[in-house]
């Protein structure tokens, strides 16, 4: 695994946790460090860091709230 590579996934807690959780990645980026996308790719999903899933959370957080709203009348 290239070094820079390395200090990616210390820095990131999420990218951490997850190589430890799957460590097969530890053998995917040594053997072919360009599929790093991939791995931050799985991350992102795995933890719903996407901007989709951000907003999916605003959303349901919205109706939550409203509903809360509307039971209180």
């Amino acid at each position: 695994m290239t070094l820079d590579i390395q200090f990616k996934i210390k820095n990131n807690p999420y990218y951490l946790r997850y190589i430890r959780e799957n460590s097969y990645w530890y053998k995917m980026l040594n053997r072919n460090p360009e599929i790093f996308k991939s791995f931050e790719e799985q991350v992102k999903i795995k933890y719903q860091l996407r901007t989709s899933d951000k907003l999916k959370n605003i959303i349901s957080t919205i109706n939550v709230l409203q509903n809360v709203v509307s039971s209180l009348k």
